[in-house]
């Protein structure tokens, strides 16, 4: 993504402002907020989509690309960020939210499509190459996990997580520590905005940091990083992102479902949209997708 650590931009909003809180939405009537002349390539429709999102660079971006062909297509739709996914795994089985657009599978988020898959749609796959990782600068002398707890001072004792409730951060802690003997380092969660706020920090100082992360991330192109070797393939091998939603919705917008189920993202296109909307734009989420949008066919990305 220069790119900020920090996003600026708010989903479906035209000024700069801080993201919705969770349980907080914006809401856009039909027709506003979009890429002016965009042929979208949808069925023109009506009534109330929720997209909910975590602040995961990938959803934010995916969630307002959605927001803004969808209205465009004559719906209303709010996008209603999470700070937690299990809550939005919860709303989905609901039948509060409609869609989530960044459920990673067959690992990450399998605890809970364990407890609410039945309760739920899985429309399609759009991204096939998504990994977790643990990753350091480039400059840091530590090549892999194994090697971790041996260099603990180094790193203050303290691997830099993000969300508690994160499949990442399952996996890191009920797997990868256990399997290495990271006894020496204590995971810290806290959210992934700060993760990447300790990260640039880190780099800007040239300082020794390790940081749980995964890819596609735009983070890989604004810094110098290299993932942590995991030979006991803790972190799991290359995950899907798919698109979720509740029951029935298929049924009630039958055209949107079907669209859904054929997007499709390349890592090249993901990382340019990323890019365009973090760097580019300074992480005004709006206006970075409308950019992207005007260069780019969404026609192709549901063909």
């Amino acid at each position: 993504m220069q790119r900020r650590s920090i996003m600026k931009g708010a989903i479906a909003t035209g000024a700069v402002t801080p993201l919705v809180l969770a349980g907080c939405s914006v809401e856009e009537e039909p027709g506003e907020a979009s890429a002016e002349g965009v042929d979208f390539g949808l069925p023109k429709g009506e009534g109330e989509i929720k997209i909910g999102y975590i602040n995961w660079d990938e959803a934010v971006v995916a969630t307002e690309l959605w927001r803004q062909a969808l209205t465009a297509s004559g719906y209303t739709v709010t996008a209603q960020e999470f700070t937690e996914v299990g809550p939005l795994f919860e709303g989905l089985s609901s039948g509060d939210l409609d869609v989530f657009l960044d459920g990673w599978l067959p690992i990450t988020h399998q605890t809970y499509m364990d407890t609410y898959g039945d309760q739920l749609e899985q429309l399609g796959t759009w991204n096939e190459n998504a990994a977790l990782t643990v990753a350091v600068p480039s400059y840091v002398d530590v090549d892999s996990l194994a090697d971790l707890n041996a260099n603990a001072a180094l790193f203050g004792g303290r691997i830099v997580g993000i969300e508690a409730s994160a499949g990442l951060t399952e996996a890191v802690q009920n797997s990868a520590i256990p399997t290495y003997g990271i006894t020496d380092l204590t995971l810290e969660t806290s959210s992934t905005t700060a993760m990447l706020t300790e990260l640039d920090s880190a780099i800007a100082a040239e300082e020794p940091i390790v940081v749980t992360l995964w890819q596609p991330h735009w983070a890989y192109a604004k810094y110098d990083l290299k993932n942590l070797a995991d030979p006991e393939v803790t972190l799991g091998e290359a995950e899907t992102i798919n698109t979720l939603a509740r029951l029935g919705f298929s049924e009630e917008f039958a055209d949107v479902a079907a669209a859904l189920g054929t997007f499709a993202m390349s890592d090249e296109q993901l990382a340019g949209l990323e890019n365009t909307v973090f760097s580019e734009h300074g992480g005004d989420v709006q206006a970075g997708v409308t950019a992207w949008l005007a260069e780019n066919e969404f026609s192709e990305l549901v063909a």
